[in-house]
């Protein structure tokens, strides 16, 4: 993946004319350990994989500690932020996953990036639904962190 620049939809023409573009890239996060560690005060999930430095250091078959799958997964409105803009939007909402898998481990420090692709627009109670292929990469990985389809819904 590459560098990221925003892409807008200002109307739903241009929207659906998206459908099978991209990917849309997002700009690179580090993931600090004091990201992990925020995240494990908020979600309760210390297990010491994240949160034991030293213990990971000797114990985990990663070396290191990673992130949680649910913060990678929490990241993924400020990554698409970086990459999509609806600039005429009335307002828009996550409408929830069709499938989500954590298919490798997110070290602590390393940069991820989010790869967006537009699979389908449709309407729905409140403006139109969009299905989102997304995967979450950290640089230089032979695989995904995580891949998803993302629903959400904007009003345009």
């Amino acid at each position: 993946m590459s560098e990221s620049t925003i892409t807008a939809f200002g109307d739903l023409a241009a929207l659906e004319r998206a459908v099978g573009a991209g990917p849309f890239l997002s700009k690179w996060i580090t993931v600090t350990q004091a990201m992990i560690d925020e995240f494990a005060d908020v979600s309760g999930d210390r297990q010491w994989i994240h949160v034991d430095v030293e213990r990971a250091k000797r114990e985990s078959p990663f070396g290191t500690t990673i992130a949680h799958g649910f913060l990678t997964l929490s990241l993924l409105s400020q990554f698409m932020a970086s990459a999509i803009a609806f600039p005429t939007a009335k307002m828009g909402v996550n409408y929830g996953f069709e499938r989500v898998r954590f298919i490798s481990p997110v070290p602590s420090g390393a940069e991820i990036q989010a790869s967006f692709t537009l699979g389908e627009v449709k309407p729905a109670d409140v403006g139109v639904q969009c299905a989102w292929s997304v995967e979450v990469r950290a640089r230089d990985a032979a695989k995904p962190a995580l891949a998803a389809v993302w629903l959400s819904r904007v009003v345009l």
